[in-house]
């Protein structure tokens, strides 16, 4: 392993040392890609040396999965502990979380499960530590919280490393790449919208990758690393936020100063909290609750009063279709038609069919075949 790390060390230590320009993009692109490949390839090997050991399988549950992501001792347990009510086991040395400790928190009727993990250390990607159960863990999440504390702030650039390592895009969207492998004809590369790679940088990407048949339908612009991430085809986008905890613990302009130099090289606005004094947790609840996109809507059966009482949690974006799955699985096959009030609609009552939109508040009646 070491191997291939300082061989992985030796092409990142290259690419810096490359100005970019139209007469290296091509190699350039094939020394990321290279990089990329070949960290993959290391995390694979991590993983199966650690074969079938004690893997941190978490049944999900909820509305939403958060994870916490930290360093040890940072304080995820007592934050854990403060948002759930969950009774980690806390002590004052690292390495006290050995295993996953799930709780449940509840928040404006959205039920959100939230993970604490064993802490995160640098080399986790490759499988340092307990990395690769840690980064499993990780990747499945709905949403990942960065916690670190105020006397280590910088840790932050650590913890992106290994979860962009480990093929973990933070608060990106996934890009709209199509990729579909040919038998012959080499690689063609159709763009809709304004593209600044040349077809040459995405055949150099490609040939790396051994691929030399394929048709590439870029949409909208694209960088080299987001053209290597859609041929591994193994990344996952996750939204994040950034908390810095034990913040009773140093003074005000220090706390500016932190946000400040966060907000600059993350632009993420961090939440600012003491999970020991319980200071800031209700921001806390509700900038995990934003982050995850939560909306409410109400249901009102067929001819009876509507319950505005009990919301249905959906994410933003969601369709009569999501309702409907998240009802019943029988709901979609026997749907006939929805009736829906509020800001999504024209007019109150509208008929609606599964592909429609919801807004926040909507109340919706489903009809369906008996």
């Amino acid at each position: 392993m070491a191997g291939l790390e300082d061989e992985i060390r030796e092409l990142e230590e290259e690419l810096q040392r490359t100005p970019y320009n139209k007469a290296t993009a091509k190699h350039i692109g094939r020394v990321k890609a290279k990089i990329a490949r070949m960290k993959d390839e290391a995390v694979a090997r991590a993983m199966r040396s650690a074969g079938g050991g004690e893997g941190y399988s978490v049944k999900k549950s909820g509305d939403a999965t958060v994870v916490l992501v930290g360093f040890p001792s940072t304080g995820k347990s007592t934050l854990l502990n403060k948002l759930t009510g969950t009774k980690s086991e806390v002590a004052a040395y690292a390495f006290t979380t050995t295993t996953v400790v799930p709780g449940a928190m509840e928040y404006k009727g959205a039920k959100i499960q939230i993970l604490d993990i064993p802490g995160l250390i640098a080399g986790a990607a490759m499988g340092k530590g307990r990395g690769k159960e840690v980064i499993g863990v990780v990747r499945g999440a709905d949403m990942i919280v960065m916690l670190v504390d105020v006397f280590n702030s910088s840790h932050v650039d650590v913890l992106m490393k290994e979860l962009y390592d480990a093929g973990i895009r933070i608060n990106t969207a996934k890009p709209d790449i199509t990729i579909k492998k040919t038998s012959h004809g080499g690689i063609r590369v159709n763009s809709v919208g304004t593209l600044d790679l040349e077809t040459d940088e995405i055949r150099s990407i490609f040939a790396e990758n051994k691929m030399m048949n394929a048709d590439i339908l870029i949409r909208g612009n694209a960088t080299q690393e987001e053209v290597i991430d859609a041929m591994l085809g193994n990344r996952v986008y996750v939204p994040a936020i950034i908390a810095v905890n034990k913040i009773d613990l140093i003074e005000q302009s220090q706390r500016t100063d932190i946000v400040r130099d966060l907000k600059g090289r993350f632009s993420m606005d961090p939440v600012m909290i003491s999970a020991h004094t319980g200071f800031h947790m209700e921001q806390m609840k509700g900038r995990i609750y934003d982050t995850l996109g939560f909306m409410r809507v109400y249901l009102k059966p067929q001819s009876e009063v509507a319950d505005l009482e009990e919301p249905l949690i959906i994410r933003r974006g969601s369709t009569i279709e999501d309702v409907c799955r998240k009802l019943h699985r029988d709901f979609v096959d026997r749907f006939r038609y929805a009736r829906v009030w509020g800001h999504s609609v024209k007019h109150p009552g509208q008929r609606v069919g599964l592909p429609h939109r919801l807004k926040e508040g909507d109340l919706i009646t489903i009809i369906i075949e008996h």
